[in-house]
């Protein structure tokens, strides 16, 4: 009687589907970059009430947010094609259909639904920051890049970075549905290699292991730059006589540039 359970098999097949984990990585990188620049420009947007582009943003995000990601990967693998007909249609060209890779469709797919769930965290983190404070930075004579730069992006990212380490885990898990577009990544392999020795349970449990360990890292990845990043809690009794908190070395310094205006003053 053969092994109802091989656990040899489990982790025999790990280097097998490891070969495919660059694939995987890509889908993810790209996809990651796709959404964080698509997210926040649909927050700008939304943050300044742009007439036309904030319904259209909103439409947006509530379609994307409201169907399933492998619904939105079928659309995209059949709608592209389809489009590039009609363009190929009516203005004359002969752009192949069929030429274009499997993995484009993925990326598509996954970096608009990322950007959709990623508007949302960039658009609160933004707000989070207190009005008071971009009204100091004006009064200094700051611009508008240099405000974003100084006062509003590092203390946004320190607010959004535990929900982008949630939405950059659920993007990589969502990268195993990129089969459907016929991208072969380590889900799709684990797939063939069941097929092969029609040993499913133990190829899932393969792919079960290597996504927890990716999983573990971008946690304590994540929760190492949050550390980093931390505002601290207390400061000492300076910071209330109207400075201003700027990116240093150790996450946070004190600029007493306007404190020393105060004191010439006096």
């Amino acid at each position: 009687m053969s092994k109802i359970f091989d656990w040899q098999l489990v982790f025999t097949e790990i280097p097998a589907l490891l070969k495919y984990l660059p694939v995987t990585l890509k889908l993810t990188g790209v996809a990651l970059i796709i959404g964080w620049m698509i997210g926040l420009l649909i927050a700008v947007v939304k943050i300044h009430n742009v007439p036309v582009l904030r319904q259209l943003c909103t439409l947006f995000v509530s379609v994307v947010r409201g169907t399933p990601i492998i619904v939105q990967l079928y659309l995209t693998y059949f709608g592209i094609p389809i489009a590039l007909k009609y363009y190929n249609f009516y203005n004359g060209t002969s752009y192949n259909v069929n030429g274009i890779p499997s993995i484009i469709f993925a990326i598509v797919a996954l970096g608009l639904n990322q950007s959709a769930f990623d508007s949302e965290t960039i658009r609160a983190a933004i707000q989070s920051v207190e009005k008071g404070q971009v009204e100091a930075a004006k009064a200094l004579g700051m611009n508008g890049f240099q405000i974003f730069r100084r006062v509003l992006f590092p203390q946004a990212v320190t607010v959004a970075l535990p929900s982008l380490g949630n939405s950059l885990i659920s993007l990589v898990k969502g990268t195993s549905l990129a089969f459907t577009c016929s991208v072969v990544e380590i889900t799709a392999q684990g797939k063939i290699l069941a097929g092969n020795s029609y040993r499913y349970f133990e190829a899932y449990c393969s792919l079960a292991i290597i996504y927890w360990v990716m999983t573990i890292f971008i946690e304590r990845l994540f929760v190492y730059l949050e550390k980093k990043m931390s505002v601290p809690e207390t400061v000492s009794a300076e910071a209330s006589c109207g400075h201003i908190f700027t990116p240093g070395k150790t996450g946070w310094a004190l600029s007493q540039k306007h404190g020393q205006e105060q004191g010439k003053e006096e």
